[in-house]
């Protein structure tokens, strides 16, 4: 069975993926669903100092932590943001990723870039 990380978006948390992950696990498969530093159930963390670099450590954490091997690393919304950086830092560790209606940077754009303001 496959082993995956789903990566929420901007403002959410784990519980975004809740009907997701039931149906993986159902069919065997292993599933984390890291909480964003300051979002979701962690939102009394949030501060100015929680960065895109501070969420790709969560999720490197997760990876490390858990001895995480062939992972599907998948990211909704502003986790593209993320996991496109995770998979930098931890390439070794992945064996896919899926971007669902997902950011998908360029080497330097910003999330802001995608924004109808930016």
């Amino acid at each position: 069975m496959a082993t995956y990380v789903l990566v929420h978006g901007a403002w959410q948390g784990a519980s975004t993926w809740a009907f997701v992950e039931e149906g993986l696990r159902a069919r065997g498969h292993k599933v984390h669903t890291p909480t964003m530093s300051g979002a979701g159930i962690r939102q009394y963390e949030l501060r100015p100092e929680i960065t895109l670099e501070t969420h790709v450590k969560d999720v490197l954490g997760v990876l490390e932590f858990e001895d995480l091997r062939n992972v599907i690393l998948v990211g909704h919304s502003y986790g593209g943001m993320i996991t496109t950086s995770v998979a930098e830092h931890a390439a070794e560790r992945l064996a896919t990723l899926v971007y669902v209606d997902a950011f998908v940077p360029k080497d330097g754009q910003s999330a802001f870039e995608f924004s109808p303001h930016g």
